[in-house]
């Protein structure tokens, strides 16, 4: 597998990561072995959690794998933080306190001393963006946390948290940003991405493929075991609309025309697009898992990729200045 340097940083990862959101909720711990397996036997090295996915339990069960399956300096660790505001005295959300406290408690799951790259979830407007970055700075000068990231953070917020790093030499800078991207979503490229851009900051976009919806399984009915049929259907459901529907058909047409599965389509349009270090894959199965990295092989062709740029098109109009 291919590996780029994640943003304007010396971090070098593979072009595919695996994520591990359904670890421990459809996708039990031998399972999650076996796609840690099959990722690292590829060449992958990026392997993204958080610690909100199932309470915690996707870490547990990554930092068994870290320990007796997989070696850890073999793997680019890249974990969340979402520290959610809870009832109480203690449940700052994105303060200092509760963002370090978070850490901790992933670094023990994890079984781990260090994080390679660690990430805030969310913008918390309720604390000083001072305070929430200076846990960065914190976790970083403490070999806690080698790289720092954000995910899910506006355009404008994007760029004054990069900016606000970069005032001062001591400061951490933010390498990397998180948001949803695909044929199905090019939101993230109005202000996002240019302002990643502009700052050195790679983009690892989570659900590459749509929601799944891009692999056309539910284009005529919601497989029995699929995640739109189960706990995460709300989630699928966000992307079949009319849009999608005709965003899928292309996608399964260039699929047939290049004899290739539509999720390496989907996945090489993402992955080979301006701004892109990796996308994140999803998968519930060590079978998608397996369809989805043999898409590092395809490289689109520049008439089927203008096909699907202009079917996908973002609807809104830019602000006119």
């Amino acid at each position: 597998m291919e590996h780029r340097q994640l943003g304007r940083s010396g971090l070098r990862v593979s072009r595919l990561a695996l994520g591990t959101m359904t670890w421990g909720l459809d996708t039990d711990a031998d399972q999650a072995a076996e796609q840690l397996s099959v990722f690292h036997d590829a060449g992958g090295t990026l392997v993204d959690t958080a610690d909100v996915y199932q309470d915690g339990h996707a870490e547990t069960i990554l930092g068994q794998l870290l320990t007796h399956h997989v070696p850890r300096d073999e793997i680019v660790l890249a974990t969340t933080a979402a520290a959610r505001r809870k009832p109480g005295p203690f449940g700052g959300g994105a303060s200092r306190g509760s963002l370090l406290a978070a850490l901790d408690d992933s670094l023990r799951r994890l079984g781990t001393d260090h994080i390679d790259l660690w990430q805030l979830h969310a913008w918390d407007p309720a604390v000083p963006l001072d305070e929430t970055l200076a846990a960065l700075d914190t976790a970083a000068t403490t070999g806690r946390v080698r790289y720092a990231g954000i995910a899910n953070y506006a355009g404008w917020q994007l760029a004054t948290a990069a900016t606000h790093q970069r005032a001062h030499p001591t400061r951490t800078p933010l390498v990397s940003t998180q948001h949803e991207y695909s044929l199905l979503d090019r939101s993230t490229e109005r202000e996002v991405i240019p302002a990643a851009a502009h700052h050195g900051i790679g983009l690892l976009a989570w659900a590459p493929l749509g929601r799944g919806v891009l692999t056309g399984k539910y284009r005529n009915s919601t497989p029995a075991d699929s995640r739109g049929a189960g706990p995460l259907a709300s989630y699928v459901e966000h992307h079949r609309t009319e849009r999608a529907s005709r965003i899928v058909h292309a996608v399964l047409t260039a699929a047939e025309g290049l004899g290739t599965p539509p999720a390496h389509v989907a996945l090489a349009w993402v992955r080979d697009r301006p701004g892109v270090t990796a996308p994140v894959l999803g998968a519930r199965t060590t079978g998608q898992l397996k369809t989805a990295l043999a898409a590092e092989e395809l490289t689109l062709p520049p008439a089927i990729r203008a096909a699907l740029d202009d079917i996908s098109a973002p609807q809104d109009t830019p602000p006119q200045p």
